[in-house]
């Protein structure tokens, strides 16, 4: 049988209560013991020591608290099961020998030790994961909200305690729900582990019928998986009960008090149906410290947070490039505010134009450039083809030729699924970007060519959750385009990361060359329906989907997939270092032919011609197609 924590610290218990007897015995006699009984009425007494230690602890309830956070509850049972344990040794060795040779001071000498040697060691764990910890316990308040955490972790204990440090606090703890079987029916600071996530509908049931029912469940942990917060979030709508989450972890620990905790929404990100992949952070930090960095699409959704993670990581410089004005100023007011120390400038110019390109590049000597700068909204590129082919093709390739002319070390290229099998503009014009990268980096010498693939980005420019929460804002409908159409998604937040760390992995000297020409993609985990993220949006906003707000399907857009894929069947797929990314190894075209194409591609789009650079287009990604109802219309 596996022993479980509970099992483990009540072994330990017991170890304590057998050195107990024999170490206040020595404290009082100032000698050992043994010599003072029979060695075998000695060996008996602390036998019968531990088999009454065994019963005492246990009637007292001294397992059902956590070590990880121990508090005055915990320290009221164990003084009532040394206590118990005292008084019935020393009554059942009255009863068998008059305490015949037992010093009289030896039972409260031994409750002492006892109590130290118990206590000692969880407070002291306690004290060594949080540095400090508060013996306070809540007073229950009338007027306090009642609610019940999901999760028993670090979070619900911080959350706890910001609880008894505020007597105006507004919430009441009643219940907590862990994520597996190991804590339920222990406590923390004196509140009950009642199930798991799954006995939700159970708990409240039960705290209802004990006049607590909860009018509010609270997410403690903020890495929960999504497809258990849908859970969560379904299970609430359906008894009434509203969902909040709290701040993240390090939020908390900050908090001066429960006035300090405010309870966050639960946001999209947090349905997200696949855990966040962890990348590696360390090898993030040393590819942009104390290097001079430069970011095009600077004030886009993908290009300003990279700016603001660049940032963090602390470059010598850091240039920001980008078209649009307003954008600009947007994002280096932001980082003029939040990093005042960072050397940076705000340069206006578009990457279509190779002359400003290249006085930017030889005014700020980038060391590190991320290629960020797109039009990627499908229909709008879709109805400006031309201007889409400029900017994802011959824009990149301009921002890769003068990575080359100025001695840069590595650029990485943000790319994105609809490059996979393209059934649209857009997604054709990034493979195109992609084939140019990847000859760079195969053939021309001394800078990294590495190129990022991902799916659909939670809350970007263009993509569907801004369109439905505008929706929502106007009371519906909701429009999505088929009731089958499913994507990938992943936070900005998530993206931005993988782009880092893939300029890291690409440049880490023993593997950049088993990863030139090969394309870093994401592990999207399972793709969501459009039509359940428009319901779970619907769900957040505290209505019902197709009763408050009603959902309408208007048909496929031009040069919509109805799924989109992140490998090429023919790609193969290779590990990496880092878990959850993967290397792709699409075909690749020579230098030569890609640069000449690519030079045709710019001239029919200098000249209006359509008809020449769609042409290119086919020949440079001969699978791309347009689907089947954009080929009906055409035709």
């Amino acid at each position: 049988m596996r022993l479980s924590r509970k099992h483990i610290v009540f072994a330990h218990d017991l170890v304590m209560a057998a050195l107990a007897l024999p170490i206040a015995l020595y404290l009082r006699l100032d000698t050992l013991a043994i010599y003072q009984f029979p060695v075998l009425t000695y060996l008996a007494m602390i036998g019968a020591f531990v088999g009454f230690a065994a019963v005492a602890f246990r009637s007292q309830r001294m397992y059902d608290g956590i070590w990880r956070y121990a508090s005055v509850d915990d320290l009221i049972a164990i003084v009532r099961g040394v206590t118990l344990l005292v008084i019935g040794f020393t009554l059942a060795l009255f009863l068998f020998n008059r305490l015949e040779n037992f010093p009289r001071s030896t039972p409260f000498i031994v409750w002492c030790v006892l109590l130290l040697m118990l206590g000692g060691p969880r407070f002291a764990y306690r004290f060594l994961k949080d540095r400090r910890f508060s013996l306070r316990q809540e007073a229950l308040q009338t007027g306090r909200v009642p609610v019940l955490l999901i999760g028993a972790s670090d979070a619900a204990d911080l959350f706890l305690r910001a609880m008894e440090s505020n007597p105006t606090a507004n919430y009441r703890v009643v219940g907590i729900l862990g994520e597996t079987q190991s804590r339920v029916g222990r406590s923390i600071r004196g509140i009950a582990v009642m199930g798991t996530v799954d006995d939700l509908d159970a708990a409240v049931a039960q705290l209802t019928e004990s006049g607590q029912r909860p009018t509010r469940v609270i997410l403690t942990k903020d890495n929960l998986d999504g497809e258990v917060v849908a859970r969560v979030l379904e299970t609430c709508e359906r008894l009434g009960l509203g969902l909040s989450r709290l701040p993240r972890l390090d939020d908390l620990r900050s908090a001066d008090g429960a006035h300090a905790i405010d309870l966050k929404p639960v946001a999209l990100e947090d349905l997200l149906q696949r855990p966040q992949t962890v990348l590696d952070r360390d090898g993030m930090a040393a590819l942009i410290h104390g290097r001079r960095v430069l970011v095009t699409g600077a004030g886009g959704s993908i290009g300003s947070e990279l700016v603001r993670q660049v940032a963090g990581f602390g470059p010598t410089s850091l240039t920001l490039v980008e078209a649009s004005e307003f954008a600009l100023y947007t994002i280096d007011m932001e980082i003029q505010r939040s990093h005042p120390a960072l050397s940076r400038a705000a340069m206006i110019g578009d990457v279509r134009n190779r002359e400003r390109l290249d006085a930017i590049f030889a005014e700020t000597r980038p060391e590190l450039v991320f290629h960020a700068a797109a039009l990627k909204h499908v229909p709008l590129v879709e109805a400006n083809p031309l201007e889409g082919l400029r900017t994802n093709a011959v824009g990149s390739r301009n921002v890769a030729e003068a990575c080359v002319a100025h001695g840069v070390r590595a650029m990485v290229m943000v790319s994105t699924d609809k490059a996979v099998n393209p059934t649209n503009v857009m997604g054709a014009s990034k493979r195109m970007a992609e084939c140019f990268c990847q000859a760079m980096d195969l053939e021309a010498a001394g800078t990294r060519f590495i190129t990022v693939r991902f799916g659909n980005v939670l809350g970007s420019t263009g993509s569907v959750v801004p369109l439905f929460e505008k929706q929502l804002r106007e009371g519906g409908p909701l429009t999505v385009t088929h009731p089958e159409m499913q994507r990938y998604f992943m936070t900005i937040r998530e993206a931005v990361e993988l782009v880092i760390a893939a300029g890291a992995m690409g440049t880490a000297p023993e593997q950049s060359d088993d990863h030139k020409g090969k394309i870093y993609v994401l592990e999207m985990g399972r793709p969501v329906k459009i039509v359940d993220l428009a319901r779970q949006m619907i769900r957040l906003a505290g209505l019902r989907p197709d009763v408050d707000i009603p959902i309408v399907f208007t048909g496929l857009r031009p040069g919509e997939k109805m799924f989109e894929e992140v490998f090429h069947g023919d790609e193969e797929l290779l590990p990496t270092a880092s878990k959850g990314v993967l290397l792709a190894a699409p075909r690749h075209v020579e230098l030569a032919e890609v640069r000449s194409l690519l030079a045709r591609l710019e001239a029919a789009c200098h000249d209006s011609d359509a008809a020449a650079a769609m042409a290119v287009l086919h020949t440079l990604v001969p699978e791309y197609a347009m689907p089947p109802q954009d080929q009906a219309a055409a035709s």
